[in-house]
């Protein structure tokens, strides 16, 4: 690793502290909460819509948002890192098999539809926390009935 990588990796440990990045790809609806300067007012602004790709490495990760606004297709592209975004949420997982979809911008209507993605790493750790839980309840009631 050369100086500039460790001082890149410093730099992005520094921005992404105290601020969860989800992970998502290409196909993911997802919700950008953005910070929006007006004059001498800030408010935040939420850009929802398909992540049709990402690209770059290190700090100069970027990720473009697609989404159609009053019949109009919108594209925004932002960097990962950047200050200016307040959070990232992943709405629905959507399944794609590839990198860019650039294919959605001559899309309409049905045929620009994205099917969901099912995880099924996912499920089987949800099942297995439910069976957790439901194990850690039982224990009282057993030990309860043992006393009386």
């Amino acid at each position: 690793m050369d100086i500039i990588e460790k001082l890149e990796k410093q730099y992005m440990e520094e921005l992404s502290q105290g601020r969860e990045i989800p992970e998502f790809r290409p196909g993911d609806n997802i919700a950008v909460n953005v910070r929006v300067k007006e004059g001498s007012r800030e408010r935040i602004q939420t850009f929802e819509g398909v992540c049709i790709s990402r690209s770059g490495e290190g700090l100069n990760k970027n990720f473009t948002v697609r989404k159609i606004s009053y019949g109009e297709g919108v594209e925004r592209v932002f960097s990962l890192f950047s200050p200016l975004i307040e959070s990232i949420k992943v709405i629905k997982k959507g399944r794609v098999r590839r990198s860019k979809l650039y294919y959605l911008r001559s899309r309409r209507g049905k045929s620009a539809r994205i099917a969901e993605r099912q995880d099924l790493h996912s499920k089987k750790s949800d099942k297995e926390k439910n069976e957790e839980s439901a194990d850690l309840a039982e224990v009282p009631e057993e030990e309860s009935a043992k006393e009386e």
